[in-house]
């Protein structure tokens, strides 16, 4: 008993101090054993699943060009009239947006539709003077025709004639010529039969005065034949005359047939101009009033007031067409884009719609929604990056849901490009090196989009 309370006595005193040893001595075994702990579930961590992912900024547009916003423009000048639109209005398709008034000097004669049709009747008139010219000069050359043919018979009729006359008068000169010749044979025997007293002087004489008068009717055949050559000679001339006033005539009707034609279609270019004219004119007036060139809803106004003046082409107010196919525009690095495929899954997070998103476990995501890519650009943007539309995905029931009927174009939006699932470490790993996300399956050639 007295060993036992000395030793009581003994830890009495010793108390505070071996408490102390037995909490230190404690402490680093607990450490030791979270620590471990610890190293065993990071390793274990380290081969979990991680979903690789492309991440990418953007907005809100339209999958289709024509329900993206666009402006409303002129196509004439004017002074504003009457706006018969406000903004946040719904307008359809032909409905009016504005009203003009016309500006320009060449259109201010209210009557100009009828002044154009008056100048019209009167080029159409001055066409058919033409044409009435024409036929008139085109019958003119027939005439002209007409009297040629019996003018040429009858010319061809005379030299004929004068040929004729040329041939007999050439006849009767050789035979007054024969005449002549025996004549002045038998002149020259009585001679001879006067010196051998055959013949009496009176007979000498006689012979003598025939011969004149065979030598006086040769000389007037002469002049007979040479008068009926110089007829024939005329004839000729004159039938040359009537060949060269006819053509002569021929030229005129054919100059002055040219010069109608002219007329005509000159008359006719001046209709045709007219016409266009007047067309222009009233597709003008209806240009007049500004009309929606589709439903939609007017955002906003480009232009205030009345009685300001509006140029040609300008764009007058904003409209935002009716259920528009909503798609998200995000904007990925260039590093990232061959390993996006077309029909790539995203998963999107809109501005304005709480969600909790999980990098590596897109699965456990709340507050996100699911897409797939339509479009890939070929190009570049501005900023270096790679432009991808994303279009909704039919939902999975108990999974995803719609997206929001709310969503505005323009509103921000960000996403990310589901890629395969590596190792945890794998993943560190690739980071740490600034490597670019894995992809197993070479993706095709990204050729184009479609909706």
């Amino acid at each position: 008993m007295a060993t036992n309370t000395t030793e009581k006595k003994m830890w009495e005193e010793m108390g505070p101090f071996s408490q102390r040893e037995v909490l230190k001595t404690r402490g680093p075994v607990l450490l030791g054993k979270i620590m471990l702990v610890l190293l065993l579930v990071f390793v274990v961590g380290l081969f979990l699943p991680w979903r690789q992912t492309i991440p990418g900024r953007g907005n809100v547009t339209a999958l289709r060009p024509e329900d993206r916003p666009q402006t409303v423009q002129n196509q004439i000048g004017g002074r504003i009239e009457h706006w018969a639109v406000r903004e946040g209005e719904h307008v359809d398709k032909g409905d009016t947006i504005l009203v003009i008034s016309e500006t320009s000097q060449s259109y201010f004669d209210p009557q100009l539709p009828l002044r154009l049709q008056e100048q019209l009747r009167a080029k159409e008139g001055s066409e058919g003077a033409a044409a009435q010219k024409m036929a008139a000069t085109v019958a003119q050359m027939d005439a002209l025709r007409a009297g040629l043919t019996i003018k040429l018979n009858s010319a061809r009729n005379k030299v004929r004639q004068a040929e004729n006359n040329v041939q007999i008068d050439s006849a009767d000169l050789v035979a007054v010529q024969r005449f002549f010749d025996i004549a002045k044979s038998r002149l020259t025997r009585y001679e001879a039969g006067y010196e051998k007293g055959l013949f009496s002087l009176t007979d000498i004489e006689s012979r003598r005065l025939k011969l004149q008068e065979d030598n006086a009717k040769v000389i007037s055949q002469q002049n007979k034949l040479n008068n009926s050559v110089q007829s024939l000679r005329n004839a000729q001339i004159e039938l040359d005359n009537i060949k060269a006033e006819y053509d002569q005539s021929v030229a005129k009707a054919q100059s002055e047939l040219s010069s109608a034609l002219s007329s005509k279609v000159s008359a006719q270019g001046e209709i045709s101009k007219l016409r266009n004219e007047i067309s222009n004119n009233d597709i003008r007036r209806g240009l007049y009033v500004v009309r929606a060139p589709q439903a939609g809803f007017v955002v906003k106004t480009l232009k205030a007031g009345i009685g300001e003046n509006i140029k040609e082409g300008e764009s007058i107010a904003t409209l935002q067409p009716d259920a528009p196919l909503v798609a998200a525009e995000i904007y990925v690095d260039a590093m990232d884009v061959p390993l996006i495929l077309n029909n790539s899954d995203v998963r999107l997070q809109f501005e304005g719609w709480p969600s909790v998103q999980f990098s590596g476990w897109p699965s456990v995501a709340v507050g996100t929604f699911a897409g797939k890519v339509s479009v890939i650009d070929l190009v570049s943007s501005e900023n270096g990056k790679y432009r991808l539309l994303v279009r909704p995905t039919n939902p999975v029931p108990e999974k995803d849901q719609p997206w929001p009927k709310q969503l505005r174009q323009g509103s921000g939006v960000y996403g990310r490009v589901i890629l395969e699932s590596v190792p945890l470490w794998y993943e560190i790993w690739r980071l740490l090196n600034g490597f670019p996300p894995s992809l197993k399956a070479e993706p095709a050639v990204q050729v184009g989009a479609r909706y």
